[in-house]
């Protein structure tokens, strides 16, 4: 199949969604597709870099996500080298200005448009304007218009579905939880950032590694960490990216008096960032915001436990102790994290873990996304056969 996927975001922007693109992108082409990317333009990719099968197009900067990108021109340009390269199926995977160009291309190609819906918007209203401009009801309100005439959407979640349905939509949707490249987390790591950061190795480390924005709850963790002290004394935190709520962090942790156990690491590499979790003891978060949550499968996939805030996500994936567990309080947060710490070795079932990491393969992923789209493709040709019959 040649395959459009059409994106706001994508590297070397670094972002979960970012991350899935591409794993999907090399899957499918392992299984012989040709994938191209429609995306936006980058600051840090020269204009006149070659980059084989990727399109970009000008973009300014987005209101309030200002290190994301939103094109402002290049529909027709779209169309055009989407029907020389003879697309069989466009999929976005944002509902912004791709997406909407995106959904062009396919209606004038007569193809089928599909979709992945990757962010549950009413956890980041707070962005714009202090959460006083928009609401959750226009949230529905623009995604029911995105989804319009639309031909399927691929669910990362449970949750994702539900809410969907809530909003309305009722076109096909699948849930097909996002794949990784598990080879990348398993294999052996060379580096051990625990030394450039000298944290000595008896130390016990949580790790905490995402965008650090607010919606992450970070802040929790700090809260939690002295009580989590008086039974792990040596217990230290490392904060791996940056973000919006990096300075507010920082001083909590100053003011809670724990600079010696909160490390605030910046944005790493995304192959760099294997390294972290082979170094951590425990992968530990407490947003409630997430809808597929890759970081939890790259700690799972390197082998590294969990302890997360409940959610509809975590409560499906963590759902045996050997692989994590969901916390909804404070005390059982500080519980689970200690009991995990006391007990490294207790909870080594490996089964629950490796039957995990099947559903979450690239492999795996790639080969239900293309069931999707065969599904889509049979979906739009009944759709069209009758309007047809219709018409008649």
């Amino acid at each position: 199949m040649n395959i459009g996927l059409f994106t706001d975001t994508y590297f070397p922007q670094v972002s979960g969604v970012a991350t899935s693109i591409r794993t999907l992108k090399e899957e499918l082409e392992r299984e012989g597709h040709s994938v191209y990317i429609f995306t936006t333009t980058d600051p840090h990719v020269d204009k006149d870099e070659f980059e084989p099968n990727i399109f970009r197009f000008p973009s300014v900067p987005f209101v309030s996500f200002t290190d994301r990108r939103i094109a402002v021109r290049g529909l027709f340009h779209a169309y055009q080298v989407a029907r020389d390269l003879d697309l069989d199926i466009v999929h976005t995977q944002t509902e912004f200005s791709m997406g909407y160009i995106g959904k062009f291309v396919a209606k004038n190609l007569k193809i089928p448009c599909v979709h992945t819906y990757h962010t549950m918007y009413q956890d980041y209203l707070h962005y714009i304007l202090n959460g006083k401009l928009l609401r959750p009801y226009h949230v529905k309100q623009a995604m029911h218009a995105y989804l319009h005439n639309m031909h399927g959407v691929i669910a990362p979640s449970s949750r994702v579905v539900a809410t969907l349905r809530d909003y309305g939509v009722k076109i096909p949707m699948k849930i097909i939880p996002t794949g990784i490249d598990i080879s990348k987390y398993e294999k052996p790591i060379l580096t051990n950032p625990r030394q450039s950061l000298g944290i000595e190795p008896e130390v016990p480390i949580l790790l905490s590694l995402s965008r650090v924005a607010y919606e992450k709850n970070i802040h929790e963790v700090i809260d939690a960490l002295p009580k989590i002290l008086r039974q792990q004394p040596k217990a230290v935190l490392v904060i791996v990216g940056d973000g919006p709520a990096r300075e507010d962090l920082t001083k909590q942790a100053q003011q809670l008096g724990l600079q010696q156990h909160v490390y605030f690491t910046g944005e790493v590499p995304n192959d760099h960032v294997s390294a972290y979790y082979h170094m951590a003891d425990l992968f530990v978060s407490a947003s409630e915001s997430e809808s597929q949550g890759l970081t939890y499968v790259e700690a799972m996939a390197s082998g590294l436990k969990s302890v997360a805030a409940v959610s509809p996500y975590t409560t499906d994936l963590l759902d045996d102790p050997a692989i994590g567990t969901t916390f909804s309080t404070e005390a059982e947060m500080i519980h689970q994290i200690t009991n995990y710490l006391a007990h490294p070795n207790v909870f080594n079932d490996p089964k629950p873990r490796l039957s995990k990491l099947h559903d979450i393969s690239a492999e795996h992923f790639a080969h239900e996304v293309v069931a999707f789209y065969q599904n889509s493709q049979a979906y739009y040709s009944a759709l069209e056969q009758d309007s047809a019959d219709i018409s008649e």
